[in-house]
């Protein structure tokens, strides 16, 4: 008998990291997971993993900015097929307020963990979530050789983080992989998150500010496909290779998300939106080419947004009670 996987989730207390624990955990019966994030576990209903059951599953409370050494501890202790690294500073506007801060957890943090790996054998991979956002505002779809390009402090930060694990794969052969897919949803995600925002927004007959009138094109693509694609790119993908994931078309407008959104749940457009001005470097159009993705190791999406959107709907009017006592703003940690 093989020896079941065992993976270590960095960051499984975001929204995509606790979607790839719980996709690992029913992909794989066999599967091990650690989970690391800073903060302590969310409630349950941010957890999509608490259904599984938690025998698979282990989560230690740790801050990759401070305790760089109890996390390298337990990865030794593991010794992990494979790292997922979802950790990451992550709101783009706000990281104008602490610049620092953002390049400290995406960038300075992030090469303190691979120096200390670096000559560590048992690790297979280690999957770095990077962002397209790098790129900048770009025309046409991108490929994974377009030149970096950001334009707020979160992409610079994310762009100078996997930068510095370029030297580390070319002289030590750290077993890295970089990720770079369009914007994720689905349920169970940070509640200021637009898809899930706006609908809570309807159901509590609040209006939704659409930032330069929600001209920007973006893509969206649904989180079991995000985790379906970076458990491919984990167990196959190719050492110091960067892998875009999309979806298919050619993306939608916010304005035209949320127009979706108000027609699924049955409210006029201009009952639930007011314009408000463009917020300080928005990207106005990117789209992302993932067909190395597809040719290399076979990896279709599957969910297509209006039923993506539908389940998003679902899962907050399941939840609506609990979600009314939780926040809706993002409440900044440093």
């Amino acid at each position: 008998m093989s020896n079941p996987e065992k993976f270590i989730v960095i960051g499984s207390n975001c929204f995509s990291g606790a979607c790839f624990v719980d996709y690992v955990l029913g992909e794989n019966p066999d599967s091990h997971v650690t989970g690391i994030s800073r903060s302590p576990e969310k409630e349950d209903f941010f957890l999509p993993y608490i259904s599984k059951g938690q025998d698979r599953f282990l989560f230690h409370s740790l801050n990759l900015n401070i305790q760089i050494e109890e996390i390298v501890s337990v990865i030794k202790e593991v010794r992990p097929d494979y790292i997922v690294n979802f950790s990451a500073q992550g709101m783009v506007a706000q990281s104008w307020d602490n610049p620092d801060q953002w390049f400290q957890t995406n960038g300075m943090a992030l090469m303190n963990l691979a120096d200390r790996l670096k000559e560590e054998s048992f690790l297979k991979r280690f999957v770095q979530i990077s962002t397209p956002e790098v790129y900048g505002s770009c025309s046409g779809h991108i490929t994974e050789d377009a030149p970096l390009n950001p334009s707020t402090p979160y992409a610079a930060s994310k762009a100078c983080g996997d930068l510095s694990l370029i030297p580390y794969h070319k002289n030590f052969n750290f077993p890295v992989v970089f990720t770079r897919a369009t914007n994720v949803y689905g349920a169970h995600q940070q509640l200021y998150r637009i898809i899930p925002r706006t609908v809570i927004y309807i159901k509590q007959n609040k209006k939704i500010q659409l930032q330069g009138g929600g001209k920007a094109v973006k893509s969206y693509i649904h989180i079991r496909d995000v985790c379906a694609a970076t458990l491919q790119i984990a167990r196959n993908g190719k050492n110091g290779e960067i892998y875009h994931i999309s979806p298919d078309g050619e993306g939608i407008s916010i304005l035209g998300l949320v127009s979706l959104i108000c027609a699924k749940m049955g409210r006029p457009l201009d009952d639930c939106v007011t314009m408000v001005g463009e917020r300080l470097g928005q990207d106005a159009f990117y789209l992302i080419d993932s067909n190395k993705l597809r040719d290399t190791l076979g990896w279709v999406p599957r969910i297509p947004l209006e039923e993506g959107i539908a389940e998003v709907i679902d899962w907050v009017e399941e939840n609506f009670d609990s979600i009314q006592k939780c926040p809706l703003e993002y409440i900044h940690q440093p």
